[in-house]
């Protein structure tokens, strides 16, 4: 009947060193305890022991031990635990001499807890590896993430040969609950069967981020997704390893549209941007006169507030520490020095569109070839030869003039005049007050709770995240400075004049 009790104790459900030793105590009808070699108490009661004895089991010297001491009979039994530099013991002490029934009831406990002791260090070994091991990899994406490629590939070299043996790669963001997020991870993990960077979201609970080269793994994640409820896939376009920052921000981007589909998956070209319908010369001529002011940094302080900037943009300070591994004060510090560098104000919406605008377009236009930033007396702004394009830098408003982009713009914006809450007017007004409720409940006479509501509704309709800010926000505010619904912000970088008289205002060039 004993050994049964006993052999219980190794089932899955019942496996718990403070039962064993308790059991022990009430079996043999006495008092134990289970010390590792430094004297910590493991389980059960702690008995006054000669420490001598202790450190001979413990040590290997001798196996067990018996002895007497104030009336009391002791037995010591050494536990060999595997990955500790000594041994346990398992000690029992009781007011009667050991008999033999005691004697083999202890003996039988000692294996029964070196199997529990296994079992559990091997558990505790295996979670320390597998947190160990899901660190390294946020360490290679937080390294991809300033542009480090170099380090990145040397650090997965070890654990993942010839994973980021590559010039570009894809980037997906799988998003569940935040209950489900480990599953998941491991899901993600089997099915590109570690051919892929798969790092859980420091900043995001529910994400889980899969970089990857193969083509063949956003099929497999896509297929993942649709057996799996409350699932959803957004996904970039490829990049170079040292954009997958930008590229970040795409899958981000998508995932937002993924949750309007009946799939539950985007990927970002499937979706028209304002930037692809910007000349792409004029766009990077644009970007290199705003970004200018940070060309004078050293190149490695110049990438930190690039990538620093543009997450910012997109996410909080404090998703984007999480992302990049600083402290949010130095993501603060970084995005006021490019405020500062830029002569501008990101509490502005307008603004913070525009130069991430600038962000993105200088993150994905293609490398301008050698002399395409020189006069060109055979193409016009528009692409049309014979005409001379014009010297200076290009202008915002140029940019936003373009009939394509216009159009796009229109459309965009059109969805919501069928709504008879005044969407458009609410949307517009919220922008104007920098995504603030309560200004702009004031500017339209109505409660900051109708506002809130008016936003979220026009979510569907546009297709796009707005509340939460970040590129999908920023898209619908270009489109509004393209219809002409909101006065193009004041950068005095990019393309604007200074007003005569007073040196820090501008107008619009």
């Amino acid at each position: 009947m004993w050994a049964e009790e006993l052999l219980e104790h190794l089932r899955p459900a019942g496996r718990d060193l403070g039962r064993v030793v308790a059991w022990l105590a009430d079996a043999t009808r006495a008092v134990a305890t289970l010390r590792d070699g430094s004297g910590a108490v493991l389980a059960g009661a702690r008995i006054p022991l000669d420490e001598d004895l202790v450190a001979d089991v413990t040590a290997g010297r001798i196996a067990s031990a018996a002895c007497q001491d104030r009336g009391r009979h002791l037995r010591l039994v050494r536990v060999d635990r595997p990955h500790a530099p000594r041994a346990a013991v398992l000690a029992v002490s009781r007011d009667a001499p050991f008999d033999r029934h005691a004697s083999e009831i202890l003996a039988r406990t000692a294996q029964v807890v070196e199997l529990l002791l296994a079992a559990h260090e091997s558990t505790v070994t295996g979670r320390r590896l597998r947190r160990a091991t899901s660190d390294l990899r946020l360490a290679i994406l937080q390294l991809l993430m300033v542009e480090d490629t170099v380090a990145a590939r040397r650090v997965a070299a070890g654990l993942w040969p010839g994973l980021l043996d590559t010039d570009t790669a894809c980037v997906y963001v799988v998003e569940s609950s935040p209950e489900d997020r480990d599953r998941l991870a491991e899901e993600c993990l089997g099915t590109t069967e570690e051919r892929a960077l798969v790092v859980r979201c420091p900043a995001m609970d529910g994400h889980v981020i899969v970089v990857t080269p193969e083509e063949s793994t956003g099929r497999a994640l896509r297929s993942l997704v649709a057996r799996r409820p409350d699932t959803f896939l957004g996904g970039s376009t490829r990049q170079s390893l040292a954009r997958t920052a930008a590229a970040y921000g795409q899958a981000v981007s998508a995932l937002a549209v993924a949750r309007f589909r009946p799939d539950k998956a985007a990927v970002y070209a499937e979706r028209t941007h304002p930037e692809r319908l910007m000349d792409p010369a004029a766009l990077r001529d644009w970007t290199r006169h705003l970004l200018r002011p940070l060309d004078e940094l050293a190149h490695h302080t110049r990438a930190e507030l690039l990538v620093t900037t543009r997450l910012g943009l997109e996410f909080t300070a404090v998703s984007t520490a999480k992302v990049l591994g600083v402290s949010r004060n130095t993501v603060r510090a970084r995005m006021e020095r490019v405020e500062g560098l830029l002569r501008t104000d990101f509490a502005d919406l307008t603004v913070r569109a525009v130069v991430h605008l600038a962000l993105s377009a200088q993150a994905a236009l293609p490398e301008e070839p050698a002399g395409a930033g020189q006069p060109d007396p055979a193409a016009a702004p528009g692409g049309r030869p014979g005409q001379p394009r014009p010297s200076g830098p290009a202008r915002l408003a140029g940019l936003l003039a373009g009939p394509a982009l216009r159009t796009w713009a229109h459309d965009l914006l059109g969805r919501l005049d069928q709504d008879a809450r005044a969407l458009r007017r609410t949307l517009r007004t919220w922008i104007a007050a920098g995504g603030n409720a309560e200004r702009a409940a004031q500017a339209l006479g109505v409660h900051a709770q109708t506002v809130r509501e008016h936003v979220r509704s026009a979510e569907p309709v546009l297709e796009r995240q707005l509340l939460a800010g970040g590129s999908d926000l920023y898209e619908v505010v270009l489109a509004h400075l393209a219809a002409g619904d909101l006065d193009q912000p004041l950068l005095p970088g990019a393309g604007h004049r200074t007003k005569p008289g007073h040196p820090d205002a501008v107008v619009h060039g």
